[in-house]
């Protein structure tokens, strides 16, 4: 057996300080973390990471299509779609550490005394106020990787035709992104108190599933159309 090591088996500390955060380690690092008996990054975390990086695959092909050779003219029109596919990339790499800090929060929560009732009430607060803000993370992840994907389809229509299998790639992600975070929308929102709640946040997150399949076969196509 391995050795205990409280700084990679205790969530508390994988975000203690700003030099922990998931986002600042390099690709082997993040990669291995994932495969480790650590809690972080789980499946919400990818989520977002998945959608940062399709929104990042969409935003090369726009930089890409800005810089090609004899489509100067249009250098301010493709920089318009780089800039709006960064503001998704850089939203959505915040999430990936803002989800394990949702469910280092319900764990905090769920770790509360409760010998009276004064404490019970307390602790149920807590978690009931945890609870919808792991719904919240994961149900943002899906905007926005939903979202992203306007510049997956622009780039694949307008852009850099050399570059077309990235956009596609890039939209892969994206879907995969809103899929694995509906996932965790579903978990946390498992047993919450607030039904309404949920069953408004549900009726939204089906919505924008279908239109992210349906967005995505499109984008596919157009893939496909222009590699046949």
């Amino acid at each position: 057996m391995k050795p205990f090591d409280p700084k990679k088996k205790i969530i508390e500390y994988i975000l203690e300080n700003d030099q922990q955060q998931l986002i600042d380690l390099n690709l082997k690092q993040f990669s291995e973390e994932t495969a480790s008996e650590s809690p972080a990054p789980g499946g919400g975390s990818i989520a977002a990471y998945m959608g940062a990086m399709g929104a990042a695959l969409g935003t090369m092909v726009a930089n890409l299509s800005a810089h090609k050779r004899g489509w100067d003219n249009r250098w301010s029109e493709f920089s318009t779609w780089a800039e709006k596919g960064k503001v998704y990339h850089d939203q959505l790499l915040k999430l990936v550490d803002e989800d394990t800090r949702a469910f280092n929060a319900i764990m905090d929560a769920f770790s509360l005394p409760k010998s009276s009732e004064e404490e019970k009430a307390t602790r149920k607060f807590a978690i009931d106020i945890a609870t919808k803000y792991a719904i919240e993370v994961p149900f943002k992840v899906m905007e926005l990787c939903y979202q992203s994907m306007e510049v997956m389809k622009a780039m694949s229509e307008i852009g850099n035709p050399n570059s077309v299998t990235d956009a596609g790639v890039g939209v892969l992600a994206a879907r995969a992104g809103v899929q694995g975070a509906f996932l965790n929308v579903k978990v946390n929102a498992k047993g919450f108190s607030d039904q309404l709640f949920v069953k408004e946040i549900f009726a939204k997150c089906f919505e924008m599933e279908e239109a992210a399949l349906k967005m995505e076969r499109s984008i596919l196509k157009i893939v496909d159309d222009k590699i046949s």
